[in-house]
């Protein structure tokens, strides 16, 4: 059996990934794999607003340029960053199982997001946390923050900012989670389509990668994550849209909870579907149309229009 190369991005949480995929694909078929690190377009511009950037896939086009050459077997990605469309030549074997959804608040102080003086300076790169913050504390000054893990824990510690707001599956992989001063229930801060879930691409006629790959596929977050990037898709949304998300199996149902929020905090629309796991893509698409029905049009026309 061939050795495998899985091509990753460099930063800290990236390799982390890349090597978890690794040791379970060593555990589960005995199979050998390196670590390639590729740069981005969107590690190289982290002086940028994502906002500004545009363009959907800046961080995982490099990467799947490398599988289609052939300079890399498998490719891993955190699904927040996976564009609803998938090259034609590409396919995703294996949606691993999902950590911890959830966003979290780290400060400088330990306060919790309640307990922040009046007029914090917040750090977040996330329009969709961008909005939900300012949703539920108008009074934040939130400012742009860039850059890896690591470099986002250092200017909070240095006092840049009073706070930041990151996703907790980040800080646990990376062994940083006595750092967290508040953890946000899903239910009032909506978390990004596929925040915790990571996904391993390959090439669409390999099917060796694919055959290793199935095993390390975990069935309820795939279709978990198809309702969610169902949803996504519906809406037309990038990774910088403020939508939250969240579909999960509760007592034998999927249930598909997800927010549109405006920039300015101050327009929220919320629903709720539930249905059957065979229904997922359904799902999203149902969901699409009742937050559309109930106002998010508006909130996502002016977004793009702030954007265009």
């Amino acid at each position: 059996m061939r050795n495998l190369r899985i091509g990753t991005r460099g930063s800290l949480l990236a390799k982390w990934q890349a090597e978890s995929v690794r040791k379970q694909l060593f555990a589960t078929a005995g199979v050998e794999a390196e670590i390639v690190i590729i740069k981005t377009a969107g590690d190289k511009m982290q002086q940028v607003p994502l906002t500004q950037i545009g363009g959907k896939g800046i961080f995982i086009k490099e990467l799947e340029e490398a599988l289609l050459d052939e300079s890399i077997d498998l490719a891993v990605h955190s699904v927040k960053d996976i564009p609803t469309e998938t090259p034609s030549r590409l396919s995703f074997p294996a949606v691993c199982r999902r950590d911890d959804i959830r966003d979290c608040l780290v400060s400088a102080t330990g306060s919790t997001l309640a307990n922040l003086r009046r007029g914090a300076r917040v750090g977040t790169s996330s329009l969709r946390r961008h909005a939900q913050l300012l949703h539920i504390r108008p009074d934040l000054d939130i400012r742009e923050l860039r850059g890896n893990v690591d470099t986002r824990m250092r200017k909070v510690g240095d006092g840049e900012y009073d706070a930041i707001v990151l996703a907790k599956a980040g800080l646990d992989r990376l062994g940083l989670s006595q750092r967290i001063s508040e953890t946000f229930a899903p239910e009032e801060f909506m978390p990004a389509v596929g925040q915790g879930a990571i996904a391993v691409e390959a090439r669409l006629k390999d099917n060796e990668a694919a055959e290793l790959l199935a095993k390390l596929d975990h069935a309820e977050t795939r279709t978990s994550i198809i309702a969610e990037r169902a949803l996504l898709a519906a809406l037309q949304g990038g990774c910088q849209v403020p939508i939250g998300a969240w579909a999960r199996m509760e007592r034998g149902e999927m249930v598909l909870e997800a927010c549109v929020t405006s920039v300015d905090g101050l327009q929220h629309v919320k629903q709720r579907l539930t249905g059957t796991a065979e229904q997922a893509v359904q799902l999203g698409e149902q969901m699409a149309r009742l937050l559309i029905e109930s106002g998010a049009q508006s909130i996502l026309a002016e977004v793009s229009r702030q954007r265009g």
